[in-house]
């Protein structure tokens, strides 16, 4: 309803507009209204002095007409107060007494001019300019047409080009037009103006004589200031409508804004200027002219004239420099960007997509730009090396760049052309990542950190030790977005690891085990298998640096005709010591185990088609599942290690599949993953409450 209301809001504008003709208002209603005419005047004016050609602003003429309803329906309103109740509102009395300051004489004669200058000058000469304008315009539609049908067909403009222009023509055309009779409401605004002020002060003068017992001076007094103060408050809003007429149908011939051209074009006469200066020296030394002024104008033109000067001598000379720098032979010209693209190699470039991209607003430079002293490139470098040690895959350059359709502090991360991860950073704060029982309250902008998205707030530098003493961890922003990006590439490794590198890290093998590359690659394992085989292992963060076992073992497995994924399940056995690393602390490893009765309705729910072996697990099964693991999860927050869950190997590829959908922190581990010499602390069970509950219930039987 809300909607419906907003989207029909300006019909029921006009609307109220017409009754304001016929239903009386109180004075401070009629008080804010004016106060609005007044304003919402002033804001048309100032958009048709910033707009550069007039369809910027192409409601111009309905807006004109709206707002001459909504001036003539406050002044019968007005007129209708001071003749019934001679009291039509603050505004109205406040600006009489404002331009009368006691003498109604001259408050009238001052009134008088202000309406025969809107009248007279501004109105007549803004309907003289729309009647040409829209003559001018009708007339050269057919050259114009002309001339868009010989770029056409000269292939300058394409036929949407075309298109665009000739609906540009129509609208100037029909705008114009439109113009030309809207100046017509202006005029008749005007005049209007005047007829209703002298029914004002005849009118009220009667009725204060006749009906309110006035004698003629204080009737006169009173209806004159309230006359001119009605006809003041529509006046100045009309004034200033007919101005921005006159704007509006003379932007034909502009480049930019008002403010813009002005200034742009009298800087580019310093001559005239300085010209104006020394006439205004020479009548200062004429006897009885005012010395003073024209001494100060003057050498104030000719001071900012001699520095035009200077200024276009520069730029001059910057030309002249640059056209005298030595010809760029032709071979090493950087050709246009059209004369590149005709040749159609040079198209294919634009098909490349790199692995992965960071695009960065405008505020995030200086953290990147080394010149600056940017330590992200450094930081980065040092991530790369890191990861290739510990995860035996080295990630892909990564390309920085600037990007303009990005907020200036935000940040984009690709890959592979796709956006994965975005954020958002404040250069001169810190970000607190809150304790979950902080010992005080820190003052900061409330956010959430984008790696593991922990509650956060970003903190002035200055506060930066409270919060550590609060038990904040306190990190600066080039930390934020350096992590960000680690954990964004380390979830993204697998799709990194292409055909090309996996034959990289195969001729890295061959350095140090020629007789294992010789004997399986690619007699016992294909390099597509290979790749799909370490893609699963890095997908669920198994290192992949001690190739040489995990080559042996998939050489095994494939030789006694395992499929992939029981080959991917017996190459992680072989790394159990590097998995156990991983995921335990301190000799013990927490976890979540599946109960007897859950394991072998999960094996039985294992079905083979054509494409391999898949889980069609039921959804009361899978949701007894999610729902004890959502509960149990909870007991992992006060510990420092990453969620595990604990299955038989059988089942763990499929389940861990299954998980990794609702719970993509979570790590499913088989029981020959885990070396004897770990101890083993289970914080929960899952079980099948369905057969729990018919237990007990046979038990009570």
């Amino acid at each position: 309803m809300l909607k419906r209301i907003l989207d029909n809001s300006i019909a029921l504008f006009v609307v109220v507009m017409v009754m304001f003709l016929f239903i009386p208002l109180s004075p401070w209603i009629l008080d804010i209204l004016l106060i609005v005419n007044i304003g919402l005047s002033i804001m048309i004016l100032m958009i048709t002095m910033n707009i550069s050609e007039a369809l910027d602003f192409s409601i111009f003429p309905s807006l004109l007409l709206i707002t001459t309803l909504f001036r003539l329906g406050m002044n019968v309103s007005s007129t209708r107060m001071i003749l019934t109740t001679g009291d039509p509102g603050v505004v109205i009395t406040n600006f009489g007494n404002l331009i009368t300051q006691g003498n109604i004489v001259v408050g009238f004669v001052i009134f008088f001019i202000i309406v025969l200058v809107q009248l007279i000058v501004i109105t007549k000469g803004a309907e003289r300019v729309s009647e040409v304008a829209a003559r001018f315009t009708l007339d050269a539609m057919p050259g114009k047409q002309m001339a868009i049908d010989a770029d056409l067909s000269s292939g300058l403009i394409d036929e949407q080009q075309a298109r665009q222009r000739r609906e540009k023509i129509q609208k100037e055309a029909d705008f114009y037009g439109a113009m030309d009779g809207a100046t017509k409401i202006v005029k008749g605004d005007s005049t209007m103006s005047i007829i209703i002020t002298l029914i004002n002060l005849v009118g009220g003068i009667i009725i204060g004589m006749v009906i309110n017992h006035m004698d003629i001076s204080q009737a006169m007094n009173t209806y004159c200031i309230l006359t001119i103060g009605d006809g003041l408050v529509s006046q100045i809003p009309s004034l200033m409508i007919s101005t921005a007429t006159g704007m509006i149908v003379t932007r034909s011939v502009s480049d930019g804004s008002l403010n813009m051209d002005v200034l742009g074009q009298f800087k580019a006469q310093p001559r005239a200027i300085m010209t104006t200066g020394v006439i205004l020296l020479i009548l200062s030394l004429i006897r009885g002219t005012p010395t003073a002024p024209l001494m100060v104008g003057g050498v104030a033109l000719l001071g900012g004239g001699f520095f035009l000067v200077r200024q276009m001598n520069a730029v001059r000379q910057a030309e002249a420099a640059a056209a005298q720098a030595p010809d760029v032979p032709e071979e090493l010209a950087v050709p246009s960007e059209n004369d590149y693209y005709k040749d159609i190699n040079n198209v294919y470039t634009l098909l490349s997509v790199e692995p992965v991209e960071m695009e960065f607003g405008y505020s995030l430079i200086p953290l990147v730009d080394e010149s600056h002293g940017g330590k992200l490139i450094s930081r980065i470098v040092i991530f790369r090396r890191q990861y290739a040690q510990d995860m035996g895959f080295v990630i892909p350059s990564i390309r920085l760049h600037d990007s303009s359709a990005l907020g200036t502090n935000q940040y984009a991360i690709r890959i592979k052309g796709e956006v994965v991860a975005q954020g958002e950073i404040l250069v001169d704060y810190y970000l607190a990542l809150e304790p979950p029982n902080p010992l005080g309250e820190i003052d900061g902008i409330e956010t959430i950190e984008p790696a593991y998205g922990i509650p956060s707030r970003w903190i002035l530098p200055e506060n930066k030790e409270m919060a550590e003493i609060y038990g904040y961890n306190v990190i600066d922003p080039l930390s934020v977005m350096l992590t960000h990006l680690a954990e964004t590439v380390k979830k993204h490794a697998y799709e990194l690891l292409n055909r090309a590198e996996t034959i990289r890290l195969v001729d890295n093998l061959k350095q140090a085990s020629p007789e294992l590359v010789e004997e399986a690659i690619p007699a016992l394992i294909p390099y597509s298998k290979l790749e799909k085989l370490l893609r699963n292992l890095l997908q669920e963060g198994v290192p992949i640096k001690d190739l040489a076992t995990i080559v042996e073992t998939a050489a095994d497995a494939f030789s006694q005709g395992r499929d992939l994924d029981m080959a991917t399940e017996q190459v992680r056995g072989a790394l159990a010591r590097t998995i156990t690393r991983r995921f335990c602390e301190d000799g013990q490893l927490r976890v979540i185990t599946l109960d007897a009765e859950v394991e072998k309705k999960i094996i039985s729910s294992l079905t083979r088609n054509e494409q391999g072996v898949y889980l069609a697990m039921g959804p009361e099964l899978m949701q007894t599942i999610i729902s004890q693991l959502a509960e149990h999860l909870k007991k992992f927050s006060d510990l420092s290690q990453t969620p595990v869950i604990l299955v038989s190997q059988v089942i763990r590829g499929y389940f861990s599949k299954m998980i990794t959908q609702f719970y993509p922190h979570v790590y499913v581990l088989s029981f020959n993953e885990i070396t004897n010499t770990v101890q083993i602390q289970a914080l929960g069970n899952i079980v099948d409450q369905t057969a729990a509950q018919l237990q007990r219930r046979a038990v009570n039987t």
